[in-house]
Parts: C-alpha cells; structure tokens; sequence
C-alpha cells in the first residue's frame, strides 16, 4: 500500500514536471516504473548516506583554514569606543581632535594593525602621505634599528617611507624632484654632512621642505633637529675610563665630515682637559665608522712608541675591528687595553669580549623624529618655532673594560 502511494506521488510530480513538453512517447516508459523497487532502492541509499556522515562524524576533522580579514576603520573604530568619521578626522586632521582621543585611536590603530589605503587618500587629499629617509650609508647596522622605528610610527600616521642613501652636498635638484612630483611630503635626515646652504636654497626658490635632522646634529638653529648627546656622552665615556685608573686614552674619530665625529672629538678633547690628562696626537686615528677603520687604527698605534692602555672608539664597528686586530697580535681585550664603542649595535653584546659603549636611543630617535615630522606636515606645531630635542645616551659596562693600577 505504502508503494503504491509512493509510486503514485511519483508519477504525478513527473507528469507535472513534464506536461509543459510534448513527451507523448516517453510517458508510457514512466507508467511502467517499477516504483517498489524504486521506493526499495531510494530507502536503500538514504540508508547508506545516513552511515557515511556517521562514520565522517567518527573521523578527525581537518584543521579549519582561517582567512584573517583585513582590518578596517570601522573596526578602529569599535576598538577606541569612537565614530569611524572620528578615527577618520585623527589619521587626516589631528589638530581637528583632542589630544586623549587621538591617543585612544592611535592605541587601537597598533592593535588592530589597521593601515590606510595610502592611493585612494594621497588621491583624495592631493599628497603622497610620504616620508623620505635620507642616511649616508643604509648598510650600516646602527640605522637597521632607527629605520624600523620610523616605519612603525609613519604606519602609524597613515604615511609610507621612502628609504635613501647619501644625498650628496648638493641635494637641490634630487629633493626638488622628490618634493614637486608629490613623492614626498617632509625629509628625514640622517646625514649631518648635508651642505643646510642648498636647504635653504629650496626654501628662498618656494619650495616647501618639512625637514628633521635626526641622530647627527646640523648646526643650524632654523633646522627641526632630532639628536643625541654626542659631546656630554663622550665626556662621560673618558670619565669612566680614568676612574678604572687610566690616563694613556687614545681615540679613534669618525669621518671628519660628521657632525657627530665632530662632536664626540670635542667631547673627548674635554673629558680629558677635564681629567688633567695630555691628548697624545700618535693615539688618535682618523677612521670612517667601519671595521676596517678599527683595524688600520690598530695598525696605526701598533707604529708607536707605546700602545695607550684605554682606546675611545667613534662607534662599534671601529671598536671590533680594533680588538679584532689586536688580538692577532697577542694584546688581550681587557687584560692589556680597554675598549669603549659608541652606539651599542646588536652584535657588541655577542662579541669577544662583550662591548662596553655608550648606547643610543635609537628607537627613540626613529619614533620622536617621525612624529615630529609629521607634525610639521600637518601644520599642529607653530611654524616659527623649531623643534630641538636632545636624547641622553647611556654608558653600558660589559667586559670589554677594566681597573687598573
């Protein structure tokens, strides 16, 4: 009975489905349906699939595959408890919001990972929402560390960074190029050899150059400026070394065109004076912040009469290079001479031995330095008032260094 009305459902929704195409010769062929075995065979395949998605239940599923969605404004939004119009208005007019909320949006910013859709807005507001980043030699490992810190803070502000090698002491037409085609709304510069007469060349001709100098200090009070205490560090630096008893330090300067070379020779010049000491011309070198500076200085105060027992180096790499090569010679860093760097890269506290130097905030410089930039772009610091800061480098004693006498 049960078939029968199963067979008979059948045959009408086949008849229905078609009734609407002349199927004269193909619907005897449906009469004559065997539909109890159909019925038979149906239940039998329900049956089986019923079986195959219990055993797929018994199964270990495959991991699930996660797409992370990329996150939006409007997700900044919820994140800071504010309008997406007010996450908006503190990416593009800061000054337009108040300081506590520019906070809270910059704070969920970093934690949703949110970036902005740099074309569609440089399209919208007419700028490249660029920073450059200019620096007289990107190999070198002191700048790896700064680089990534302004990277992070422009990601932060909306803005890319173009990343550059020196410029050269006429930078007019490169900056021009970089400033008038929109690539670039401020310069971040790291190259206190920069010729600031071509500066101000851009300003007198009209042309708008949001600048900061940063880590080497260009002596230029109209100039933004970003920097360490490269004179105080090394006056401190010599200190220490004539409280370990010392009084024959040599030093080994960085490139003369430095500013920061500059600097920590005066620096040293005082520590001494300071320390009633004799500054012995045959104990100075005049390196380029490499290693293979460190090496011909250690050439150079092998050549002399008497080797001093302390050597004050412009930067680590010369440091390395000095203990490396002195080494060769039998002459143990510290048992026979102490060694300070400057600039605490990653490597000085892997080294054999581990480096004493007087260490940079180099994060710091990357992130105060951007932020003060960016500043100056969007017009939220007075314009006739330059920016001036002045970061304080640490004396970090290792093993590179010891008492005598």
């Amino acid at each position: 009975m049960c078939a029968s009305r199963t067979g008979a459902s059948l045959r009408g929704s086949l008849r229905r489905w078609l009734r609407v195409i002349d199927y004269t010769n193909f619907l005897p062929k449906i009469n004559a349906i065997d539909y109890k075995s159909f019925s038979h065979s149906l239940r039998g395949c329900q049956g089986r699939t019923r079986q195959g998605q219990r055993a797929a239940a018994r199964e270990p599923s495959e991991p699930m595959v996660v797409i992370k969605k990329t996150p939006t404004i409007q997700d900044v939004a919820r994140h800071a408890s504010v309008s997406a119009a007010t996450v908006s208005r503190v990416l593009s007019s800061p000054e337009r919001v108040s300081e506590t909320t520019r906070e809270r949006v910059h704070a969920a910013v970093r934690d949703t990972g949110y970036t902005m859709n740099q074309a569609a807005r440089s399209l919208r507001l007419k700028a490249a929402r660029t920073i450059l980043l200019a620096a007289p030699n990107i190999g070198n490992p002191f700048y790896s560390t700064i680089v990534d810190a302004v990277i992070r803070e422009a990601a932060v502000r909306g803005y890319s960074v173009l990343v550059a090698s020196r410029i050269g002491d006429d930078p007019n037409r490169w900056l021009r190029d970089y400033l008038l085609s929109n690539r670039a709304d401020g310069l971040l510069l790291f190259d206190g050899s920069l010729d600031t007469g071509a500066l101000h060349g851009l300003w007198d001709d009209g042309v708008s150059l949001p600048l900061v100098a940063a880590y080497d200090e260009i002596p230029d009070p109209q100039i933004n400026s970003v920097i360490t205490d490269n004179r105080l560090a090394a006056s401190r630096a010599i200190r220490y070394l004539r409280e370990l008893g010392h009084s024959k330090i040599g030093h080994i300067i960085g490139p003369s065109r430095n500013q920061s070379t500059n600097e920590r020779l005066v620096g040293f010049r005082e520590g001494m004076h300071e320390a009633g000491l004799q500054v012995r011309p045959e104990w100075l070198f005049q390196g380029s912040y490499n290693m293979e500076s460190g090496i011909a200085a250690a050439e150079w105060f092998l050549a002399a009469d008497e080797l001093p027992t302390a050597v004050f180096c412009g930067n680590d790499e010369m440091a390395i290079g000095l203990i490396h090569r002195l080494r060769r010679e039998k002459i143990d860093c510290p048992l026979d001479i102490s060694v300070i760097g400057f600039d605490d890269i990653a490597v000085a506290r892997y080294f054999d031995p581990p480096l004493t130097t007087m260490r940079q905030p180099r994060e710091d410089i990357g992130k105060m330095a951007t932020r003060s930039l960016i500043d100056i772009i969007e017009g939220t610091v007075p314009e006739n008032e330059p920016i001036h800061v002045v970061l304080t480098s640490d004396l970090v004693v290792r093993e590179s260094t010891r008492r005598i006498g």
